[in-house]
This record gives C-alpha cells, structure tokens and sequence, in this order.
C-alpha cells in the first residue's frame, strides 16, 4: 500500500521552506483558498444576496481572512477578540455575522457598534440586550435548534436535541415577535444541524426544513424573513479514498428547494447566507513537522517537533489527519508506528497505528487539512509555543503570516 494522498507542495517545495521557517509550522495554500471560494461563490450565484460568512474560529488570521474578503466574502465572529480582529482589517456592517452562545454584555455592544448582524441564540438574549444595548438596527437573526435527531435517508446525520444552540419551534416565534415590537424590520434564520459530513444531501435537506419554517413565521408573525443562514457543517475527505462533496451540487440542490418552497409562497428575495469554516480551509492548510526520535517499547513511536498545542484535534477528538513522508510520497507504508508529540499527556499523538513508509529521524512530515482548527486551536499546556503560519503565494514564493510564539509572549501575562 502506498501514500494515495498527496500534499498541495511537493518535497522539493517543502525543503526549500524548511531553509527558510524552522519547523513546526503551519502552511497555507493562497490559490486553493481562492479558487476554493470562486467555486462556492458560483454554487450559490443563482441567488442574488448569497454570501458566504467564513467561520473566523477556523482559522482567525488577517493574511487569510483578506484573501477570502478579496472574493466577497463575509466574516461569522463569536467572540469579543474575533469582533475586534474584523475591526481592525476595517471589516464592518453587514459584513460581519455575530453568532455567539452565552454571550457578555460587551460582546453585544461591540457587535452592535461594528454595524454587525447579530444572531440571538436564545430568546433569553432579547431582553438581556436590551439591557445593555437597547437600540435595535433594523436586521437581526434568530438560531433555531429542531430538537431530535437529524437524519437523511435514514442515517442520522447529528443530535440537535443534545445541543446547547438554538431556539425551540415555540420561541423562534415569539422572538421574531419580540424584535418586530423592538423594531426591527428584516430578520434571519440561523441553524446548525450537522458537523463534517460529505453528504451532498446536508444542505439541501437543512434548507427544506428552513425554508418551511420561514414560510411559517412569515405567515404566524407577518414578518419579513430577510435570508436564511445554512451554517457550516460540509466536510471534507480526511481520509484517502473519501470523495470531496461537490459544491455546485449542493448548491443546486439548494435552489431547488428554493425554488419548489419560496418562490410559490411570495418569498423569492430571501437571500441565502453560508458559514463554512472546515469547507473553505482545511484542505488548503498542513502542518510541516521534522521527527525528532523514534522510540521502540511495546510499539513504535515517532516523534515529532509539534504537538496537540500545535494541532489538538486528533489528541481531543481522535480524528484521522492523514500523514505524508516527505520524500517518500510513493514508498510502500509497510512500517506500524504511532506518531507523537512531547506534552505529558499520552493523547498527544497526531496518529495511532498508522501505517507508513519507514520513518527516520530528520524526515518531514506533512500532516494533512489543518487549515480549519488547526493553529486556531492552539494552547500552551507545558508551557510548549504556538508554531508559525506560513503562506504559499500563487507564484511560489511564500511568506511569514503569523511568527511563532516566543518564550516572551508565553512571560507577557504575569506578574513576577
């Protein structure tokens, strides 16, 4: 069996980056964001006010934010610090989608501030902003949580009911009450159904059942439904052999619940919103690592220069990020190891009974689709750094977007 899955940069590439920026670090790929975008941009261009709201959380960097705001893209914050990063990339209006659970007063008043189109997660909010705002702009957006479980054809795709986002059946309609007493003239659809799937179906699906809803609050309030947002939740193939969902698919299956649901009801200028964070990056980011040692016990591990603190969803989830041996892209994976990191922690491995070419100390490895929650989940457990991020221009130049942390920045907060 050999490496069926090849990294966006080849060896040669990764070498010459390695002579540049000292691993571990973070890499970028700027066409594949772009091109990436210009295919979702077209998926969805049958519906006049389509826009994507990337998913700031995934990955919260300027140099990549700008590339994807340079194709009409829009920022979804859930956070003060997220707020104030759009703030200063000049970032405002309704260009900005605030959608936060739990909020603080201050998050609200920023939001509000910046011109943002602010997403109640619950009904509770209302009077809370109220409280510490008090002004209403005219367009607002309410999350709505089903309840049950999520299938299609059968399969159960998630739980909303386990879900703390949302509101019931029952309260998104009094909330739409609620903001047009406050006001507010034109008001959204929030849902977040499903996470990661590669079923071309999802969205499709989640629009049915969000477009019925609008026709029934319009029809229940009088009010105006503004745009539906669909969310994120489209996956991308971890693992090789796992098909990339195709995107212009989807979106058509999109218009055509539009279409059949909508348009017969009087309700054809709803615009439709995404907010995608895994779909627009993973696959356009990896994470270069140099091994360190090899370590043989009761099995076989190798150690690399990054961690969980570098990336943490294998160690938290136990999720696949495939591994490519740089050099090695063609060599038979007939050796078993577990490839790790240094915290004290025994879940710090990036994988567990992988199958790889032969590994040797000073090889790179190329861990595959962190470009969404990669560094973006970073910590400082045992006091280890947060690794660089680097981005591989169109023409192949590359260049420092993000410097790792220092000893410095990690003493910066205390107080000795």
């Amino acid at each position: 069996m050999t490496n069926t899955k090849m990294p966006f940069v080849s060896s040669q590439q990764i070498e010459a980056l390695e002579r540049v920026f000292p691993t571990p670090f973070h890499l970028y790929d700027a066409r594949g964001i772009t091109e990436n975008a210009r295919r979702v941009n077209a998926a969805f261009s049958w519906n006049a006010g389509y826009r994507e709201y990337f998913a700031v959380k995934a990955t919260p960097t300027p140099a990549i934010m700008e590339l994807l705001r340079a194709e009409g893209c829009g920022m979804d914050c859930s956070s003060l610090t997220e707020l104030l990063l759009c703030e200063k990339l000049g970032i405002g209006g309704d260009e900005i989608m605030f959608s936060s659970n739990d909020t603080p007063a201050e998050e609200f008043r920023l939001a509000h501030k910046l011109g943002a189109i602010i997403n109640f997660d619950d009904i509770s909010h209302i009077p809370f902003y109220d409280e510490c705002v008090g002004e209403y702009p005219e367009t607002m957006c309410c999350r709505y949580n089903p309840g049950g479980k999520f299938s299609i054809a059968n399969r159960i795709m998630d739980n909303p009911g386990e879900a703390k986002y949302g509101m019931t059946r029952e309260q998104i309609s009094e909330a739409f009450r609620m903001l047009m007493q406050r006001g507010v003239k034109h008001i959204g659809i929030h849902a977040f159904l499903a996470s990661n799937t590669t079923s071309e179906a999802y969205y499709p699906e989640l629009a049915a059942q969000l477009f019925h809803l609008a026709v029934e609050l319009h029809e229940e309030t009088g009010a105006h439904v503004a745009f539906i947002n669909l969310s994120g939740g489209v996956g991308i193939p971890y693992r090789p052999g796992e098909p990339m969902p195709d995107i212009s698919v989807i979106g058509s299956g999109v218009k055509r619940a539009f279409d059949d649901i909508l348009v017969p009801a009087g309700m054809g200028d709803v615009k439709i919103f995404t907010e995608m964070g895994r779909y627009m990056l993973a696959p356009y980011g990896c994470l270069v690592t140099r091994v360190l040692h090899e370590k043989k016990i009761y099995k076989d591990y190798i150690g690399v220069d990054a961690s969980a603190c570098d990336l943490m969803r294998p160690a938290m989830y136990g999720a696949y990020h495939h591994i490519t041996v740089c050099g090695k892209e063609e060599a038979e994976c007939d050796h078993l190891y577990d490839v790790t990191g240094s915290l004290c922690e025994n879940n710090d491995k990036f994988a567990v009974d992988r199958m790889l070419p032969e590994v040797e100390v000073g090889d790179t490895l190329v861990i595959h689709d962190t470009g969404a929650h990669g560094r973006a989940m970073g910590y400082n457990y045992n006091g280890r750094l947060r690794s660089a991020e680097v981005l591989l221009m169109p023409d192949g130049s590359a260049k420092l977007i993000r410097r790792a942390e220092t000893p410095e920045d990690y003493f910066a907060t205390l107080d000795f």
